[in-house]
């Protein structure tokens, strides 16, 4: 991320909500529309190449409290008492340790301890003292992430407890439950077994909550409890407590269901992690620190996180790497390269330090268990060593004067140990010619078997400005085998008349969720991306996930809240989902006139079929012929499109902007010339009606995409256009559209 911004204030958040005028078109599209003619070449394979397998992918780093309150599972914020947002009235201690989050029940007093810590890693435990008269229920709550999403499911409850042992008497039993702030209601609720609680050490417990109920909303607390008669005039002490639903392919101390199943709907093919600025610090003794991400949740300490709140951690590295294995991804490691946020970075002489924490790092991933580091792998479960491909050399360092000798000592070194995995440098020309940092006027050099991760937050027309940006780019700066990674980009904000990228969010050009336009100009950087493969090996939309209740970054690929239902998928992910989803093996020329009309087209060489993949960035619609060199018969198509270009998925209407099916009379038609006729054939049922749907391919497998409720397999729809043959085909482009068309013999 290139930098912290400010949160917008209640008024310009409320106003985007209700969606503020901004420009209708965008400036860089040319408004003088013609025919387009389009001749496609299918049959030489001596001009096909083919296309990048991992182009598309996921970049993660917490920010919005994408992890910790996000896609990492855990319910209970401040749940071992590590550290609290900062606090503006609290200059002696920020991001201090606290009881935020916790509530007293039924008269106890609770309070922050050190004297009883459950670890070295995590002092700090929540003395909970219960009144010598108490009687009936007392215990402690928890307000969760902003509230608990209450559905159907099997709630995992895990906490440590002590007790003094001048004065604990009696086995005690625990009851953990959600109650309804909105009724007072106790909505579900689990018991432990009667426990002996150890007063020399912390004892376990650990038990579940079998849910069957639905609450209404998610304005619920979580609650722990037990008989204050029975321990009255004592004092417990509780540390790591934790509350998870079920996870993401079952994985323990895993990834919230809804939000990973959005991610793999896109069939991601790459994982970037864990940053971003997120690994750098906001100093060097804050930074991400792999070794202390790892191993049991009570040995993670967790840290100052970059973006105003504290991290657990429990979002560690081979949580990371799970992710990646559950979902078929690549990792793209990054590893921290000496330099952090304050502007601070190694000095020359102390590179070394640096140097023999990645390769401990990479010893831990890779390594024989008979290695240290590879040993602790296997003792924390994963005897087999990771695959890594790609290993990225720090953050933004364009940011530093001081990337001119970091990459290189460390590029030596690393390629030198792993000569089969591809380092990725953070710095390119950014410095040269007054850049981010008018200081240094620096560039770095990209040796062969390296990598280039580029990032651009910026407007739609920056983005069609920039089409060709990657044409002949490496034979341009005389390079050969280097990769290029978009590791960070999205439509920032919208266009202007200066074209001048304002970062303080002014209201009425950067919106809160990415309009319909911001994924038209996103769609053109994804193909500027895909022709040209040889270069641009990966790119993942940033950032990618967003709680509402408290960001300093917009727009954000998905946005959400404690209720799954509540989730917006935003126009800028269906944008993703439906280029990724619909990818041939090798592209195809396609000649022809560019702007307002973007394309790209490539075969699958596995079924036959030919997919063009064509944006109209225009205001009008364009007419279309295409021109082929094969015969097909069929055509199906899905579209995302609206006739408003500022129109965007928001949580009142989370469907405003989705991807459709094109029924007959969308498709193209044969033209003139053909000597065959074609009719349309349809077959239709009930259509999609539930916010939480997700995308899939339809039942005979040809790309036509469907929509089918989370809780039925219903909801199947497939519309095509079939001939006996043609290879001449024509068709009228909808304003404001990003469309793949699939082809069948």
């Amino acid at each position: 991320m290139f930098r912290l911004l400010a949160l917008a204030s209640l008024a310009i958040a409320t106003a985007q909500e209700q969606g503020i005028l901004a420009p209708n078109y965008i400036i860089a599209s040319n408004p003088n529309v013609t025919t387009v003619n389009l001749k496609i070449t299918t049959q030489d394979t001596s001009v096909q190449n083919d296309t990048a397998p991992l182009l598309y992918g996921i970049m993660h780093e917490d920010i919005d409290h994408s992890g910790d309150g996000g896609i990492y599972a855990e319910m209970l914020q401040n749940r071992a008492f590590q550290g609290s947002p900062i606090n503006p009235n609290d200059a002696a201690e920020p991001y201090g340790a606290s009881t935020s989050g916790w509530a007293p029940i039924g008269g106890v007093s609770i309070a922050l301890d050190r004297l009883h810590p459950l670890s070295s890693a995590l002092p700090n435990s929540l003395a909970v003292t219960i009144p010598a008269n108490a009687s009936g229920t007392v215990g402690v709550s928890n307000w969760g992430w902003w509230g608990f999403d209450v559905t159907p499911q099997t709630y995992n409850v895990s906490f440590y407890v002590n007790a003094v042992e001048k004065t604990y008497k009696n086995s005690t039993t625990f009851t953990a439950g959600f109650r309804s702030n909105s009724t007072g209601e106790v909505l579900t609720s689990g018991s432990s077994d009667a426990i002996e609680i150890d007063t020399f050490r912390y004892t376990a417990v650990n038990f579940t909550i079998q849910n069957n109920v639905t609450a209404a909303d998610g304005n619920n607390t979580f609650e722990i409890t037990f008989d204050g008669s029975a321990l009255a005039g004592q004092t417990l002490y509780f540390a790591l407590f934790s509350l998870f639903p079920e996870t993401f392919k079952n994985r323990e101390n895993g990834l919230r269901k809804d939000l990973a199943e959005a991610f793999y709907a896109i069939k991601p093919k790459f994982l970037r992690f864990p940053g971003g600025n997120n690994i750098e610090g906001q100093s060097i003794p804050t930074r991400w620190k792999w070794n202390e991400t790892i191993g049991p949740l009570e040995t993670r300490p967790g840290r100052v996180g970059d973006w105003g709140y504290y991290n657990t951690d429990g979002l560690g590295l081979m949580e990371y790497l799970y992710w990646c294995e559950d979902m078929e991804m690549e990792p793209v490691l990054a590893v921290y390269s000496g330099y952090s946020l304050d502007g601070t970075s190694y000095p020359e002489q102390y590179m070394p330090e640096v140097l023999e924490d990645i390769m401990a790092e990479l010893e831990f991933l890779l390594g024989n268990t008979s290695t240290y580091w590879g040993g602790k792998r296997a003792e924390y479960g994963h005897p087999d060593p990771y695959i890594i491909n790609y290993v990225e050399i720090g953050n933004e360092d364009m940011f530093s004067c001081t990337y001119n000798y970091r990459f290189p000592y460390l590029y030596q070194a690393l390629s030198s140990a792993y000569p089969n995995i591809r380092f990725m440098s953070t710095q390119f020309k950014e410095n040269v010619g007054g850049g981010y940092n008018k200081n240094c006027n620096v560039s770095i050099s990209l040796p062969d078997n390296s990598a280039y991760d580029y990032h651009v937050y910026n407007t739609p027309s920056y983005f069609l400005y920039n089409y060709d940006i990657w044409d002949n780019f490496l034979s341009s700066n005389n390079l050969t085998d280097v990769h290029i990674m978009l590791g960070e980009y999205s439509v920032f904000q919208l266009d202007t008349t200066s074209q001048y990228v304002n970062y303080s969010d002014p209201a009425g050009i950067h919106p809160l969720y990415p309009q319909m336009i911001h994924a038209l100009g996103e769609s053109v950087y994804q193909l500027a991306a895909e022709r040209n493969p040889d270069v641009v090996k990966l790119g993942a939309y940033a950032p990618s996930l967003q709680n509402r209740n408290d960001f300093v970054w917009t727009p954000n690929l998905i946005s959400f809240e404690a209720q799954a239902n509540r989730t917006v998928l935003t126009t800028s992910y269906w944008q993703q989902w439906l280029f990724s989803n619909f990818r041939g093996s090798q592209n195809v020329p396609v000649e022809g006139d560019i702007n307002p009309l973007y394309y790209i087209g490539n075969i699958d060489n596995s079924t036959g079929s030919f997919y063009l993949k064509i944006v109209n960035t225009g205001n009008q619609t364009v007419p279309l012929t295409l021109s082929f060199d094969t015969t097909y018969s069929s055509v199906n198509g899905t579209m995302l499109q609206s006739d408003d270009p500022n129109a965007f998925n928001f949580i009142y209407n989370q469907t405003s902007v989705i991807p459709r099916m094109m029924n007959g009379t969308d498709l193209p038609s044969m033209s003139s010339g053909s000597n065959s006729t074609g009719n349309t054939t349809s077959s239709m049922s009930s259509p999609m009606s539930s916010m939480t749907s997700m995308p899939i391919s339809s039942a005979n497998g040809e790309g036509a995409q469907s929509y089918v409720s989370s809780s039925t397999a219903a909801a199947k729809r497939m519309v095509q256009r079939q001939s006996s043959g043609s290879m001449y085909w024509s068709w009228t482009v909808p304003v404001f559209s990003s469309t793949v068309l699939q082809f069948d013999k």
